[in-house]
């Protein structure tokens, strides 16, 4: 974050405001703590603060101190456009462009609040007054803490904001194993913990949840996994049908990619989620090396996020979205092959 945005951001809370905190439709860990953080934060600066997403977010996340407090558009559509729409300041956290929002974006392009962006995904939209973008951030929870910093304000980390900060940096880190963990990163969780943040305690209650529906719909997935070694690429498909046949709540497919991704000769994974409701197909991508899942997903599949770690979504059937990655592939055979 460079002076002068550092300078503008303070100038802007200089006085008490009244704050709308946002994360992206779909929220995971890193948005829903950095979310939840930086309201802790601006709270007691003297703001009032409200923390909107546009729809819920998984049950393993809602045991984060604060989370009750998080208002959706899915769930209170009137008590979120009017806390859009009477906000001083509005901080988006967590993506990089206002239809990252979902339905929450005709609202937000119509605030007239002005806007602080802080985010570590690439190619940010220009619709900020300060933007605090930083692609080789681990998380967007880190930069909430490099914000506060900024801030002068690092005495204000406490027990709750340490954890949900400690939540959003772990998991969008793979606990701490994914590339972009830098030694920053772990000095900050130093400084977390320290703050009160039970490192123990954070992960059991993040992965040690699963329930029976969960491991068998992992099990589903597994069975269905195909591995393309030509193409250094292997991929999973999970149906409607086999979702509903095994409880499927939110979040229950989150890391499943990962599985694809571990495969000794596999550097490009991606799993294909069938949503009748929303009658799209649901993608994540993973990459290892210097393969862009985030170049790929915008070029086919609306998409984005970083190098190694993105998602889209296809408006063709689940047969056909499959059929479609699989014809792309020989394009990126020498690609895939020399990352």
């Amino acid at each position: 974050m460079n002076s002068e945005a550092i300078s503008e951001a303070k100038k802007l809370l200089t006085t008490p405001k009244n704050i709308v905190v946002v994360g992206h439709k779909n929220p995971d860990g890193d948005a829903i703590g950095s979310c939840l953080g930086l309201g802790n934060y601006l709270r007691q600066k003297g703001h009032q603060v409200t923390v909107v997403m546009p729809n819920d977010f998984p049950d393993f996340l809602k045991w984060i101190p604060e989370a009750s407090s998080i208002i959706t558009l899915e769930n209170e559509e009137e008590k979120t456009k009017d806390s859009i729409k009477n906000a001083d300041l509005i901080f988006t956290l967590d993506f990089n462009a206002l239809h990252r929002t979902g339905d929450l974006e005709e609202y937000l392009e119509k605030a007239t609040a002005n806007f602080i962006l802080i985010d570590h995904h690439q190619q940010p939209d220009n619709f900020a007054t300060v933007t605090y973008s930083d692609v080789a951030m681990c998380s967007t929870s880190e930069m909430v803490f490099h914000f506060i910093e900024f801030m002068d304000d690092i005495s204000c980390l406490n027990k709750e904001n340490a954890t949900q900060l400690y939540v959003g940096i772990m998991t969008d880190t793979g606990s701490f194993r994914f590339p972009a963990t830098t030694a920053t990163t772990h000095r900050v969780i130093a400084k977390l913990i320290e703050a009160g943040a039970k490192n123990s305690e954070i992960h059991q209650n993040i992965y040690d949840t699963n329930s029976p529906d969960r491991l068998k719909l992992l099990g589903v997935a597994l069975n269905n996994l195909v591995m393309l070694p030509e193409f250094k690429t292997a991929y999973i498909t999970l149906s409607q049908e086999e979702l509903n046949q095994n409880n499927f709540k939110k979040g229950d497919t989150e890391g499943f990619v990962n599985y694809a991704l571990s495969m000794t000769g596999v550097i490009f994974a991606a799993i294909f989620i069938e949503n009748k409701k929303e009658d799209i197909v649901k993608i994540s991508f993973r990459s290892k090396g210097n393969f862009s899942v985030n170049e790929f997903s915008r070029k086919y599949y609306n998409g984005g996020g970083h190098t190694n770690a993105a998602g889209g979504k296809s408006l063709k059937t689940l047969t056909e979205t499959v059929s479609e990655f699989k014809n792309l592939l020989p394009k990126y055979k020498n690609e895939l092959n020399e990352s």
